[in-house]
C-alpha cells in the first residue's frame, strides 16, 4: 500500500510534535492549513487521549497529518542507581520548593498506542528514542502509514532504513528538548550540529531527510534545503503561537535571552534546556543514569520542574534551541508563510 510521500506537500515544512505540552490539535490543523503538515504528540499520554486528538484534528481538516510515539527502552533504569541520583538532587529540590516523587518505569501505553495508530491510520507516524521493530513498521505499511525515526548520527540512520524506514528526522545538536536518538556512537555528549549531521546522513543513506534543530527563519530553512533535507521541522519557532499550549512560564522565559546547556537531568536523556538561575542545572545533570527511556520517572512524582505544572519558572529545566531570538507570537499559519517568504532561493 503506498504511504505518504513528502514530495507532495505543499510547503516543506514540517510541525515538531512538541511532546509535555505545546502540541495540540489547533497547532496541528493550523500548519496543515498553511500548507506544511501538522503533527500531534502522543508522548506523556494514555492511548484513548491520542485517539481523541486524532479525530479532533479530522474533523478540522482532511489534510495529511502524523503521530509521534516515544520508544521505551526494554527495561527500567537501575533502581540503585536512580535511588543515588535522587538522594543527590534532593539538596537542590528543597532549595527550588519541589517534591521528589518514587521511581517507577512505564512504557508510555506503547503497546496501545500502536493498535491506535493501525486502526487511525494518520499519514505519517514517527518515532523518537528508538527505531520500531520491522514487525510494526511493516504492519503499519500494510495500512498506509508512512514510518520516519529520528537519528542523531549515522549508525541510528542505518539501523532506520534496515528496520524499513520511509524518512529520517535528522535532529542536530542545536535542537531544544530531548535528543531524539538511540545509539551511542562515542561522539561529544553535545551531539553533532544540523548541518555536518544532514551531509553525512545524506551521503549514507537515500531516505528523504527532514531536518530538525534550530531553524528559526528562511535563512536557516534554506540552508537545511540546500544541505540535503527534504523539509525542516520546526517546534520552538511556533511554542509562542496561540494555537500553542505553552505554558505561560515557559512563554516568558523563551522571550528572555539566556544561555542553554545539554544536560542529562530530568530523564536521563540528553536535552537542552534554558540554564537555569544560579547554575542549578549543572548540578542536577551530575550523575544523572544513563539514556533509559524516563530514567529519572522519580523525580517528576511530586512537584515537578515541567512545563504547566507547579514550581517557580526559574527551576524548570525548560527546553530551547540554541537559536530563539527570532520567535513571534504570530498565529502558527503566518509564522509558516514567513518562514517560506523569507526563504532565500536553493
Amino acid at each position: 500500500m503506498s504511504t505518504f510521500d513528502l514530495s507532495t506537500l505543499e510547503l516543506p515544512i514540517v510541525q515538531a510534535p512538541m511532546a509535555g505540552g505545546p502540541s495540540t490539535p489547533e497547532l496541528a490543523v493550523a500548519v496543515c492549513r498553511a500548507g506544511g503538515i501538522g503533527f500531534l504528540a502522543a508522548g506523556y499520554k494514555r492511548a484513548d487521549a491520542v485517539r481523541d486528538e486524532i479525530r479532533a484534528v479530522r474533523a478540522a481538516t482532511s489534510a495529511p497529518f502524523g503521530i509521534n510515539l516515544l520508544v521505551p527502552t526494554a527495561e527500567p533504569a537501575k533502581p540503585d542507581g536512580l535511588r543515588a541520583y535522587l538522594r543527590r538532587i534532593a539538596p537542590e529540590a528543597e532549595r527550588q520548593g519541589a517534591e521528589l516523587g518514587e521511581p517507577r518505569f512505564d512504557d508510555d501505553d506503547w503497546a496501545a498506542k500502536l493498535e491506535v495508530l493501525y486502526e487511525e491510520r494518520p499519514a505519517v507516524a514517527s518515532f523518537t528514542f528508538g527505531c520500531p521493530d520491522e514487525s510494526v513498521v511493516n504492519r503499519l505499511h500494510g495500512v498506509g502509514v508512512a514510518v520516519w525515526v529520528t537519528v542523531t548520527n549515522v549508525p541510528e540512520a542505518h539501523a532506520a532504513r534496515e528496520a524499513g524506514a520511509d524518512g529520517l528526522v535528522v535532529q542536530g545538536t542545536e535542537a531544544g528538548g530531548h535528543r531524539g536518538g538511540f545509539v551511542e556512537d562515542g561522539s561529544d555528549e553535545g551531539g553533532i550540529g544540523l548541518l555536518a549531521l544532514l551531509r553525512v546522513t545524506a551521503r549514507a543513506t537515500p531516505l528523504p531527510l527532514i531536518a530538525t534543530g534550530g531553524i528559526m527563519d528562511g535563512a536557516a530553512l534554506a540552508a537545511v534545503l540546500c544541505a540535503g533535507a527534504s523539509a525542516a521541522q520546526i517546534g520552538t519557532a511556533l511554542m509562542l503561537s496561540p494555537e500553542a499550549a505553552t505554558a505561560e512560564a515557559q512563554r516568558a522565559l523563551l522571550a528572555e535571552p539566556r544561555p542553554t546547556r545539554v544536560t542529562r537531568a530530568f530523564s536521563g536523556r540528553r536535552r537542552r534546556r534554558v540554564e537555569p538561575v544560579g547554575g542549578a542545572g549543572a548540578r542536577a545533570g551530575q550523575g544523572a543514569p544513563g539514556r533509559g527511556d524516563r530514567a529519572t520517572d522519580g523525580s517528576r512524582g511530586g512537584r515537578s520542574y515541567r512545563a504547566g505544572r507547579p514550581g517557580p519558572p526559574a527551576s524548570r529545566y525548560q527546553w530551547r534551541p540554541t537559536l530563539s531570538s527570532h520567535l513571534s507570537s504570530w498565529p502558527a499559519g503566518t509564522i509558516v508563510n514567513r518562514l517560506i517568504v523569507r526563504c532565500p532561493p536553493t
